[in-house]
């Protein structure tokens, strides 16, 4: 039996706190090669998910949120965007699913956000994500810190009109 208690996120947030990217992930799915990847992912404001999809092989891709807030955007493929939402149990937003095929990128907005992820598997390092053209890798600073900024600034706006 695989728990989801306080104790985990706990032991989670503190490796994301002091990791690099901000973030930190917690597999439940045994090998790669499992037709369903299950995992935890504790996120900080200023993690920086480059835009992507999951094409060729298709594969759909679900949030539910366990704590914090989560702002998921959706992006046609110039980079406009085309949705959003954010996650969030006080607003009643608990989850979302991606379709295959749609560039997306996540956002955390609360310290030690944790969302519950399922994608479809298996998990090939060489074809899982198919990055977007238009937006900068992550690392390249500060190009990613300014994009997510500005896809911040966009969105805000964008929930006030």
């Amino acid at each position: 039996m695989m728990i989801i208690d306080k104790k985990l996120l706990n032991t989670l947030s503190t490796k994301a706190v002091n990791s690099v990217r901000k973030r930190m992930n917690y597999n439940f799915h045994q090998t790669p090669g499992d037709p369903l990847q299950r995992m935890l992912n504790i996120l900080n404001p200023g993690s920086y998910v480059q835009p992507h999809k999951h094409e060729s092989p298709d594969k759909r891709e679900a949030f539910i949120i366990l704590s914090g807030r989560l702002l998921v955007i959706l992006f046609d493929k110039d980079g406009h965007i085309e949705e959003h939402c954010t996650l969030d149990h006080n607003e009643g937003i608990y989850g979302i699913e991606i379709p295959p095929g749609t560039y997306h990128t996540i956002a955390a907005l609360e310290a030690n956000t944790c969302v519950y992820e399922v994608k479809d598997g298996p998990y090939s390092p060489d074809d899982d994500k198919h990055f977007a053209p238009w937006a900068p890798a992550e690392g390249l600073v500060p190009e990613s810190a300014n994009y997510l900024n500005h896809l911040l600034d966009k969105t805000k706006k964008a929930t006030l009109s």
